[in-house]
């Protein structure tokens, strides 16, 4: 099916769209954790929240483009026009039933390609991409001297979450990342909240690990970087030796440093160049298969996946559900509920939402649905 532009979304969505057949209440489905028009103190905070960081955007966009003298007046233009938006949709004029941070972010992101900045990002992205690589082989030895499948897979889920610091998106992370220089995974690691964690449910799915193989995986990615190819990548490993097949979906469009499906389409055939495992699954057996979904933002609204991306998510019989990051696994889909299970993983940075949540900066959800 053809779906239009969701009355719920500011983005003008292109090509065909379906809603996910993993839901379990499609019809009821709600992506947003939290509704800003309901609740008048997250409204306040986001709004003062997404104001601030237009600054960083603005700088961020006209950096980008060095050698073009329209850059700065364009990104003071980009700036000004999300204000003009954040203003409408704060007082109910943006013809939305209800409004979530994902709402937000899309403004931010059409806005940047409307003033002509289609990735900011990219330069960034490409720096630590190709950092991470260099220090894969080094992670994945260490996960393969850990002989113990719970103390494994412990690891390599603190992994993921560790990888998922690596967030320009978010300021608590942007103020390490521009100071600390040296900050990799192994401080990451450090960092991220000890356990019993926010949201723990890692005994469960360890449990679960002990188990029968899981058929076919889809993975949302977040991050490019440390987040993808120390964290996700290992995690996808793991997987593929359980014989699982892996469905790994990045977004099409760029959106702040999230690994986009042509950079994700890159980085897996040089990682593969390092792991015979990888190389195998993807070149020769085909049970790592890279899927784009084409929607605008860091978010995921499951009412409007990719048609190709519906397709092979039914042709595979997926029964395990990965989503990664605050914007896929917070900000939408904490409370969605799914036909198989689900698997829920992010590191909240943001002070306001961990403590909305009963925890503090750099708590961990790890939230398993069996």
């Amino acid at each position: 099916m053809t779906m239009q532009n969701s009355t719920n979304s500011y983005a003008e969505a292109e090509g065909e769209f379906a809603p996910c057949p993993l839901l379990a209440d499609a019809a009821n489905y709600n992506p947003d954790t939290l509704d800003l028009y309901q609740d008048q103190e997250a409204q306040r905070y986001w709004f003062a929240c997404f104001t601030q960081m237009l600054l960083k955007f603005e700088r961020q966009a006209s950096n980008s483009q060095p050698k073009d003298e329209t850059a700065k007046v364009r990104a003071e233009q980009f700036r000004n026009h999300c204000v003009e938006e954040f203003s409408k949709l704060k007082n109910g004029k943006g013809n939305f039933t209800t409004l979530g941070i994902r709402n937000l972010l899309e403004v931010v992101e059409c806005a940047l390609k409307r003033h002509g900045f289609h990735d900011p990002w990219k330069e960034q992205k490409a720096i630590e991409n190709d950092a991470s690589i260099n220090l894969l082989n080094q992670r994945l030895c260490q996960l393969d001297q850990l002989t113990c499948v719970r103390e494994k897979w412990t690891e390599v889920i603190r992994g993921v979450l560790a990888g998922n610091m690596f967030d320009w998106g978010a300021q608590a992370v942007t103020q390490i990342l521009e100071t600390n220089s040296s900050f990799g995974l192994q401080q990451a690691l450090d960092r991220i909240q000890k356990r019993p964690w926010l949201i723990d449910d890692l005994d469960s799915w360890l449990d679960r690990i002990e188990g029968e193989p899981h058929r076919c995986a889809t993975i949302f990615t977040d991050n490019a970087g440390i987040d993808f190819v120390l964290g996700i990548v290992p995690l996808v490993r793991e997987l593929l030796k359980r014989n699982t097949k892996v469905l790994l979906c990045a977004t099409v469009n760029p959106a702040i440093n999230d690994i986009t499906f042509s950079e994700l389409v890159n980085v897996i055939e040089i990682c593969c160049e390092q792991c015979e495992i990888l190389h195998k699954a993807y070149f020769d057996e085909h049970r790592l298969v890279l899927l784009g979904n084409d929607q605008i933002g860091p978010c995921l609204d499951f009412r409007m996946l990719s048609s190709e991306l519906c397709s092979a998510i039914e042709r595979n019989g997926v029964d395990l559900l990965i989503i990664v990051g605050m914007a896929r696994a917070l900000h939408t889909n904490l409370n969605a509920k799914f036909t198989c299970e689900a698997f829920k993983l992010a590191v909240v940075k943001n002070e306001w939402l961990a403590n909305r949540l009963g925890g503090e900066t750099f708590s961990v959800v790890c939230k398993y649905e069996s």
